[in-house]
């Protein structure tokens, strides 16, 4: 079985930050962080080299297949900015509708700018993925 390439590492954000992030990005990583360590009440860490993640969960997919990922992070990916984090369900979908500019994946949050959405809502839709993986994997 293949080895996992996104793991906890010790590289530096600050580092990490300073060589991906638009001046305006620089600035929407910093508030990005002060409400994931509010809201997870874990200090950041990188995983793999380029998501700063913040807490820990081990997963064991049907197949027996085991891992360990950050509870919710985000990255720097050219102008956007990806916030990871589970939006299922109608509490979710109902935060989404009231975020402001935003394209969602599976479990990316794609924003371009903070401004374009409502930071509360974003705090509401991590706190509501904390608590799906808590149920989900213990």
């Amino acid at each position: 079985m293949a080895e996992l390439k996104t793991k906890a590492t010790d590289a530096s954000i600050d580092e990490y930050i300073a060589s991906r992030a638009s001046e305006e990005q620089k600035t929407d990583c910093k508030s990005l962080m002060v409400m994931l360590k509010r809201v997870t009440k874990e200090k950041p860490q990188m995983w793999g080299p380029s998501i700063v993640g913040y807490g820990l969960y081990k997963y064991t997919y049907e197949s027996g297949r085991t891992g360990e990922m950050c509870r919710t992070g985000f990255a720097i990916r050219g102008k956007e900015l990806v916030v990871y984090l589970i939006a299922e369900g109608g509490e979710q979908e109902a935060l989404l509708a009231k975020l402001g500019k935003h394209k969602m994946g599976k479990s990316c949050l794609y924003i371009k700018k903070i401004a374009d959405i409502d930071m509360k809502v974003l705090e509401q839709l991590v706190v509501g993925s904390l608590a799906q993986l808590k149920a989900r994997y213990g």
